[in-house]
């Protein structure tokens, strides 16, 4: 008997022109660890929204089918009715966070749902270590780096000891080791414990590897549900750039100017340990440099450090022209009340420039719409256009594909690669294999220093 059914429904959000969901169907057996996959603003968030009561509940707008979870029907039954038996890791962990300190903070649903007092603790530590985090139980939530949030979020998902557990992105700012061990944990759960995993992915390989069975979604409906086998099978003839990005065609990192150097970088951040200790790296024009690291390694840092948003405490820094970052988390700092607005921000208003922008990242038509009412994908490929719109000396993306689909960072590989003469390029990923698609050279952060990874470098360590 299916731990969770959805049966017809459809959905639209408040204001909203279009369906998110469009005649759904989706049983879900426990045991199970179902992936559903699709183009960004395809409809997998609201899928997994509907799954936990807050669709129609908390977003408002037009509901119509059913949606049944261990018995309950959420059209009577509220998000808080369905808590300890469905729990959800958002697209976006800045937006689940509560408490100021990360022990308290997983400690809270726990409280929530009356766990005796002294279970609360053990609990949350024991789901902590799970996460491979227990390092960070008396962090302050502020000094998080991406990921490491994503584990706190996950950990605190985990406490609860669900029935039916709702993956929205859970790998997307997770460096490569912490990413499979977080896929094997919930294969674990499956298999072991009987807990049902739904999981909404953009880096489909590791989550591919360990499903039942894979859904594919397309405008607000369903156009797959098959068990693993076939639906790789139906990957390959339809979008098989779900199975391995493109490899791009070779070319020799570029020889133009230095763009911007680092000397012996140091940072650290008030009453906490070093970030940097001699940092060193030179970006010239025509080069498309990845930097990759573990979570909490320094990569934001190094990447604010280097367009000047933070100042380092030793080292030097130089920079010739122009730079552009596009933070980890770019829905945060969009100000203006139309995507076409927020673009034409950078170029004193030109709106004919935003639009084109908006165009070369496949979001021609969406310059009247609120950026707030775009998918996580959508916006950030909204908050790309933003920023590539200067016509930058130094472009600086952190985590850029967070919430991609891999078509679209296929396309992504090749508008860098296309614009790579004109300016030096760095990318902050964990995505490996776009790492591999889009850039001449890699470079890790490790132990506070930059190491080398690739033959092709220009980096020196001190």
């Amino acid at each position: 008997m299916a731990l969770a059914r959805a049966k017809s429904i459809s959905f639209t959000y408040p204001a909203s022109a279009r369906p998110a969901l469009d005649g759904v169907s989706l049983a879900v057996e426990p045991g199970e660890l179902v992936v559903v996959l699709g183009a960004s603003g395809c409809g997998k968030s609201t899928l997994l929204r509907a799954f936990a009561g807050l669709v129609p509940h908390f977003h408002g707008g037009r509901f119509a089918g059913q949606v049944q979870v261990a018995g309950l029907d959420t059209r009577r039954h509220r998000p808080a009715d369905l808590a300890g038996t469905v729990a959800s890791v958002f697209q976006d962990p800045e937006d689940q966070v509560v408490f100021n300190r990360v022990l308290a903070e997983v400690c809270f649903g726990l409280e929530n749902l009356g766990t005796t007092p002294r279970e609360i603790e053990p609990r949350a530590r024991a789901a902590l270590a799970a996460v491979g985090a227990e390092h960070l139980l008396d962090r302050q939530i502020a000094t998080l780096s991406g990921g490491e949030l994503q584990r706190v979020s996950l950990a605190s998902t985990l406490a609860l000891e669900p029935r039916l557990l709702l993956l929205d992105e859970p790998t997307s700012q997770l460096d490569s080791e912490a990413a499979e061990a977080l896929l094997e944990l919930a294969f674990d759960l499956c298999h072991q414990q009987g807990v049902a995993v739904l999981v909404a992915e953009q880096r489909p390989t590791l989550p591919l590897e360990r499903a039942s069975r894979v859904v594919f979604m397309e405008s607000g409906r369903l156009v797959l549900d098959a068990p693993t086998d076939d639906a790789l099978a139906w990957l390959e003839q339809h979008h098989p750039a779900y199975l391995s990005l493109s490899e791009r065609i070779d070319s020799p990192a570029g020889q133009g100017e230095t763009v911007s150097r680092l000397d012996g970088v140091c940072f650290a951040y008030p009453g906490s340990p070093p970030v940097l200790a001699g940092a060193s790296l030179e970006l010239r024009r025509g080069e498309v440099v990845a930097l990759v690291g573990a979570n909490g390694s320094g990569k934001t840092t190094l990447a604010k450090i280097l367009t000047g948003l933070l100042e380092p405490t030793g080292g030097t820094v130089c920079r010739q022209g122009r730079g552009a970052y596009l933070s980890q988390d770019p829905g945060r700092y969009m100000v203006r009340e139309s995507a076409g607005e927020e673009v034409a921000l950078a170029v004193g208003g030109d709106l004919d420039r935003a639009r084109r922008a908006l165009a070369s990242f496949g979001l021609d038509g969406f310059e009247h719409r609120h950026p707030r009412d775009l998918s996580s994908g959508e916006r950030e490929r909204l908050a790309l256009a933003a920023v590539t719109v200067t016509e930058p000396d130094l472009l600086v993306l952190d985590e850029p594909t967070r919430g991609v689909d891999p078509e679209r960072k296929a396309a992504l590989a090749e508008f860098l690669r296309a614009g790579a003469p004109s300016r030096a390029t760095l990318i902050a990923t964990h995505d490996l294999a776009f790492a591999a698609a889009a850039a001449d050279r890699t470079v890790a952060l490790s132990e506070h220093r930059l190491v080398t990874t690739s033959e092709r470098v220009a980096v020196a360590t001190c």
